[in-house]
């Protein structure tokens, strides 16, 4: 199962791009389309709350395995360039630049747009991705499109199969009542298996469950693997107590405040000893105070663009993580939102 992202400009056609793709299901801050054929299934999310609110970006690219970044023979616009720096800070591994609309221009003009936009991404995790021109009028390249998708698919199905001794971790991305099952969970897998009768808890509550029952694509399997998009019925848990965001795995660490090292995004304006962070970690997030910024085994009062920081972070709710989660640091009043990226 292959999971993508579509974002990009905001004229890019990129929702229709995904309607296109699949048929339309889950619907939030993101919309999910799946599409099957043969054995191969492909989940699209279109984080459609986004540029409103950062988060459903976030939560997208967080469930998926590749990102498509959408550009019209126009160019970029901010939110396409906001985008870019959100995809450096989590390092994102697999992802493909999309020309959209080439029913609309002609073929230098988009040599001329693709050489552009790979001088803008030099240097960053999108210099090698591959470009590709779409049409979701004339149907230019949709077929290729999706054979791509499936072939880098496998590439990520061999990454999640080294995973798959890991301690289970699952990311919840919406919780609800079924009458007559109880709590029921939408999530992904992220590392491990996860096995009916399992026993487990759920993070940042620290509430115990156990797995009564799976479906993948409303078929009930004993199992599912790393990558694998699930629905979980629990035993032991109300749904009121589990949401978004919560991580259903052995153990996670718990804390209302973090120490982390960071790297500043050479495109952010910084931010003082004092001011109020809004940081993301998986689909989890907590508005946080700069309580220290230490540089070089020096205390600072100021984190500067493209630099790297010892933080000490206090917030005001507990979330959950573990060792090698990124912690994704935004300021939510600035234009360009994404200040960089944190770790343990």
């Amino acid at each position: 199962m292959t999971k993508i992202t579509i974002t990009g400009s905001q004229q890019s056609g990129k929702t229709t791009l995904a309607a296109k793709l699949g048929k339309k299901g889950n619907v939030s801050d993101f919309t999910m389309y799946d599409f099957a054929k043969g054995d191969k299934i492909m989940t699209i999310i279109d984080p459609t709350g986004y540029p409103d609110s950062v988060k459903p970006l976030i939560s997208s690219l967080t469930l998926s395995d590749i990102a498509i970044l959408c550009v019209p023979p126009t160019g970029l616009d901010a939110y396409a360039g906001e985008c870019i720096v959100c995809l450096e800070c989590m390092g994102y591994k697999h992802g493909l630049v999309l020309l959209t609309k080439s029913d609309t221009t002609y073929p230098q003009a988009t040599d001329e747009l693709k050489a552009k936009l790979q001088k803008i991404t030099k240097g960053t995790v999108l210099e090698h991705w591959e470009y590709m021109a779409v049409s979701t009028k004339t149907f230019e390249g949709m077929e290729e499109l999706k054979e791509k998708i499936f072939s880098m698919g496998e590439t990520i199905d061999e990454e999640d199969r080294k995973k798959a001794t890991l301690p289970t971790r699952i990311i919840v991305d919406q919780s609800f009542n079924v009458t007559g099952i109880g709590c029921v969970v939408l999530g992904v897998v992220m590392q491990g298996t996860v096995n009916a009768k399992d026993k487990m808890t759920a993070y940042p509550t620290r509430k115990p469950l156990e797995i009564r029952s799976i479906q993948m694509h409303d078929v009930d399997v004993k199992t599912a693997p790393n990558g694998a998009r699930v629905g979980l019925a629990l035993k032991g848990i109300q749904s009121k107590d589990i949401d978004r965001g919560h991580v259903l795995s052995l153990e996670e660490m718990v804390s209302e405040n973090l120490k982390i090292k960071c790297k500043l995004s050479p495109f952010s304006k910084g931010f003082n000893t004092g001011s109020v962070l809004h940081v993301f970690v998986g689909l989890q997030s907590s508005p946080m105070r700069v309580n220290s910024i230490e540089k070089n085994g020096t205390m600072v009062e100021k984190a500067s663009a493209g630099n790297e920081y010892v933080l000490q972070l206090i917030g005001t709710k507990e979330i959950s993580y573990s060792q090698q989660d990124r912690f994704i640091l935004t300021d939510l009043d600035e234009k360009q939102r994404f200040l960089g990226f944190g770790s343990l």
